[in-house]
C-alpha cells in the first residue's frame, strides 16, 4: 500500500544494484498523475457541455409561442378538429418539441413515456409522430452511451433499479440481445435504465443503438397509435386497447419476480463459454497442418501410444513446458475429441474464442476460483468425454517441472474416472518461455500412458494420488537433453530473451543489468558468456546452463526475502484489462503502482478513468503468473489484472517472490 504522503504523486521505477537491497523500488516525483488530471478535466467538460445542451433544448421547447400554446391546451375548450389544428400549429418546432420530450423521457427515469407518445400521435398522426419519438430516443440513448464511456459505473446511483438479474452471467452468455429486448417488455423499468444496462454490456455503439431502438419501437407504436386513434374519432377502440395494455402491464408487474427467475435460468443455459462437443475431423485437419508446418521448420516429432484404446469418460493430464503442448497432446488424443481447459485470457478475443470453442476448449481463470470451469469439467465427464488438462497451469520458467495445486488431486479423485497422462519432452527447448521463435533441429517426444484405473483412484488416498501424479509428470529438459546427444538447436539468436528469466548477474549480483544478443549474454559489469547450440554456457559462466543459473538466483532471492522482514516489490505499472469489443485480448485501462509484500499484492491507481485500490491477499494468490520480459498477472473471478512494469525484466521477480512466500509462510 502506498502511504498517504505519496498519494497523488507520480512514481518512477529504478533498479538498485547494491547487494543488500536488490528489489525494485520507487522514487516519488512531484506533480499529479497526468492521466488522472486529464480524466478529471474531461468529466468537468462533459458535465458543462451536457448542462448547456440541456438548457438550450429547454429554452427552445418553451420559447416563442410554445408556452402560450401549451397553456391554451389546458385552459381552452377545443373541439377535436380545433385541437389537432392547434397542435399542428407548432410546425417544425412541434416535431423538435416531441423529439426533445422523447429524449427527456429516456434521460429522466421518473418521466413517463406514454403521454409523449400519445401527444405525438394526436398532433402528427402515426408515422410522423413515431418518427419524432424515435428521433428523441436515438438522441437520449446516445447521450447515455457517451456518459457511460466517460463516467463508467459512477452512474449506477442514478440508474440503479435493483433488478434481480445476473448481469455478469448475461454479459458472458452471448444473449445480450435477448436480455435487452425482454427488459423493454417488463413493467416499471424506465427506458434510461435499460439503455444504461445495455451500455454496460460492452457492446459497440451501432449494436447498442439498434438494440435500444428496436426495444422502444413496440411501446412507441402503441402509444402513438393510441393518440392517433383518439384524434381520429375511434375512442371505443382506443379505450379497449388501453384497457388491454393496463391488464397486461398489471399481470407482468405481478409476476415480475417469476419472470426474472426464468430469465436468469435462460441465461444460465445459454452461456457462450459452455463446453461443446465436436467431431474429431477438426483435429485431423489441424494435425495434418501441424505436421506440414513442423516439417518445414526442421522439427522432428515422435508420438507413442502406450494405452491403445482409452476408456471413456476419462481425465488426461499433460505436463506443460511450451504453448504448443496443446498440439502434441491433441495429436495423441484426436481420435477421442478431447476437451481442453485453456487460459481464460485467450477467450477475450471473440474470434480466437470462437475457434477455441469450436475445438471443444473452454476457459479457466488461472489460479483462481472458477465455478464456470468446474461446471464444464463435470459436463465433459457426464457426457462421456475426455477432459484434458495441464495441471501446472502455466509454462515452465526454465525447463523443469514446478508444481501443481493441491486441490487438483482431490478433484481428480472426486471425478472417479480413469486417468491417463501425456508426457512431453523437448517441447520447452524447442521454444523456451523467454524465446520468440522455434528452433530448427528440435526433437519433441510425446507419449500417452495410463495413470489410474477407476478402481485404483477409489482405493488411493489424495496424498498417494498426488505422489504418483507428480512422479509421472515430472520433467527436466536438460536431463532429457543429455540422453539425446545428437540434438542440436540451430538458431542464430539462441541467447536472446534469456535476460528475461535470468534477473541476477552471478558476478556483481546486480539485477536487471544483463542483456542478450545473438548467442551472447553479458552484464554491464563486464561479465560475459556465450550459449552454444545445446544451450550450454562457456567456461566464463559458473553455471552449466540457464536452468542451473535460474535455480541459483531463486535461492539467492529466497535468502534476500528471509533476511528482510520488510521485504517488498514495488513498481509503476500499466494496467491492462479484457478487450471491450472482443477484437483483441487486452486493452490499456489504467496506470498506477503495484506493491507485493508478505500480505499479498496491492494495486493503487486508475482503472477505466476511476481511482481504485485493489488488494489481492496472499491467501488468494497461488502464484503471480508472468510473461517473460512482459508482465505479471492475477485473476479475480473471470477478469484478469494484467500489469506491465516499467522494468520489463522484473516480471520474473514477481513470480519468484510469490512462489517463495507462498511456499514458505514463516520465512
Amino acid at each position: 500500500m502506498v502511504s498517504e504522503h505519496f498519494k497523488g504523486l507520480r512514481f518512477v521505477c529504478i533498479s538498485v544494484t547494491t547487494s543488500s537491497d536488490q528489489h525494485v523500488i520507487l522514487n516519488p516525483i512531484e506533480g499529479s498523475d497526468p492521466m488522472q488530471s486529464k480524466s478529471f478535466k474531461l468529466k468537468i467538460f462533459s458535465i458543462i457541455f451536457f448542462v448547456i445542451v440541456f438548457a438550450l433544448l429547454m429554452w427552445f421547447l418553451l420559447s416563442a409561442d410554445n408556452i402560450a400554446l401549451i397553456k391554451s391546451l389546458f385552459t381552452e375548450d377545443y373541439t377535436q378538429d380545433e385541437l389537432q389544428e392547434k397542435l399542428r400549429g407548432f410546425g417544425i418546432r412541434g416535431y423538435i418539441t416531441i423529439s426533445v420530450l422523447s429524449m427527456l423521457q429516456v434521460l429522466l427515469v421518473f418521466f413517463p413515456a406514454e403521454p409523449v407518445q400519445i401527444l405525438a400521435g394526436v398532433t402528427f398522426g402515426f408515422w410522423r409522430g413515431l418518427a419524432a419519438c424515435v428521433a428523441g430516443v436515438i438522441l437520449g440513448n446516445t447521450i447515455i452511451f457517451v456518459l457511460y464511456k466517460i463516467f463508467g459505473d459512477k452512474l449506477n446511483f442514478y440508474f440503479d433499479q435493483n433488478l434481480d438479474i445476473d448481469f455478469e452471467k448475461a454479459s458472458s452468455s452471448g444473449k445480450v440481445t435477448t436480455l435487452i429486448l425482454i427488459l423493454y417488455f417488463l413493467p416499471a423499468i424506465p427506458y434510461g435504465v435499460i439503455c444504461f444496462i445495455a451500455a454496460t454490456m460492452r457492446i459497440k455503439y451501432p449494436r447498442y443503438m439498434l438494440l435500444t431502438i428496436i426495444g422502444t419501437i413496440p411501446s412507441d407504436c402503441m402509444g402513438v397509435a393510441l393518440g392517433h386513434m383518439a384524434i381520429s374519432g375511434t375512442w371505443i377502440l382506443s379505450i379497449i386497447v388501453f384497457v388491454i395494455l393496463i391488464i397486461l402491464i398489471f399481470l407482468m408487474f405481478k409476476y415480475k419476480d417469476a419472470l426474472m427467475k426464468k430469465l436468469n435460468e435462460y441465461l444460465s443455459k445459454t452461456n457462450k463459454n459452455e463446453v461443446k462437443f465436436y467431431s474429431k475431423f477438426k483435429l485431423d485437419i489441424l494435425y495434418i497442418g501441424s505436421r506440414i508446418l513442423y516439417f518445414f521448420k526442421g522439427i522432428k516429432l515422435k508420438y507413442v501410444n502406450n494405452v491403445g484404446e482409452i476408456e471413456k469418460p476419462c481425465v488426461v493430464l499433460c505436463n506443460h513446458g511450451a504453448f504448443a503442448d496443446f498440439a502434441y497432446a491433441g495429436t495423441l488424443l484426436r481420435q477421442h475429441s478431447p476437451n481442453f481447459i485453456v487460459n481464460r485470457m485467450y477467450f477475450y478475443d471473440k474470434r480466437l474464442a470462437g475457434l477455441l470453442r469450436s475445438l471443444g476448449c473452454f476457459p479457466k481463470s488461472m489460479f483462481a476460483q472458477d465455478m464456470e470451469s468446474m461446471r464444464n469439467c463435470l459436463k465433459v465427464i457426464k457426457g462421456g468425454g475426455v477432459l484434458a488438462m495441464m495441471p501446472e497451469a502455466r509454462l515452465s520458467t526454465a525447463g523443469k517441472f514446478e508444481d501443481i495445486q493441491e486441490g487438483t488431486f482431490a478433484f481428480i479423485k472426486r471425478l472417479g474416472v480413469p486417468v491417463y497422462y501425456v508426457k512431453i519432452n523437448g517441447d520447452y527447448l524447442s521454444k523456451p518461455k523467454w524465446a520468440s521463435k522455434m528452433r530448427r533441429g528440435s526433437l519433441i517426444e510425446a507419449s500417452l500412458n495410463p495413470l489410474f484405473t477407476k478402481d485404483e483412484l477409489a482405493a488411493l488416498s489424495t496424498d498417494e494420488i498426488a505422489k504418483r501424479t507428480l512422479e509421472a509428470l515430472y520433467y527436466n529438459e536438460f536431463e532429457w537433453l543429455k540422453s539425446n546427444p545428437n540434438v542440436r538447436y540451430r538458431f542464430k539468436n539462441i541467447a536472446e530473451g534469456l535476460e528475461n528469466i535470468l534477473s541476477t548477474c552471478p558476478k556483481c549480483k546486480s539485477k536487471y543489468t544483463l542483456n542478450a544478443k545473438n548467442n551472447t549474454l553479458k552484464c554491464t559489469c563486464g561479465f560475459k558468456t556465450n550459449v552454444n547450440e545445446r544451450y550450454a554456457f562457456d567456461e566464463n559462466s559458473p553455471f552449466e546452463n540457464f536452468l542451473d543459473w535460474y535455480e541459483w538466483q531463486f535461492e539467492e532471492f529466497k535468502s534476500e526475502i528471509a533476511s528482510n522482514p520488510e521485504f517488498s516489490l514495488k513498481s509503476d505499472v500499466i494496467l491492462k484489462s479484457p478487450s471491450l469489443n472482443g477484437k483483441g485480448l487486452l486493452r490499456e485501462s489504467g496506470k498506477g503502482v503495484c506493491v507485493f509484500t508478505r500480505d499479498g499484492l496491492t494495486y493503487e491507481g486508475t482503472k477505466d478513468s476511476e481511482n481504485i485500490t485493489k488488494h489481492f491477499p496472499i491467501s488468494s494468490i497461488y502464484r503471480i503468473l508472468f510473461g517473460a520480459g512482459e508482465n505479471f498477472e492475477v485473476y479475480e473471478n473471470k477478469e484478469i489484472y494484467f500489469f506491465v512494469p516499467n522494468e520489463p525484466k522484473s516480471a520474473v521477480s514477481w513470480y519468484m517472490a510469490s512462489k517463495i512466500i507462498k511456499e514458505n509462510p514463516d520465512i
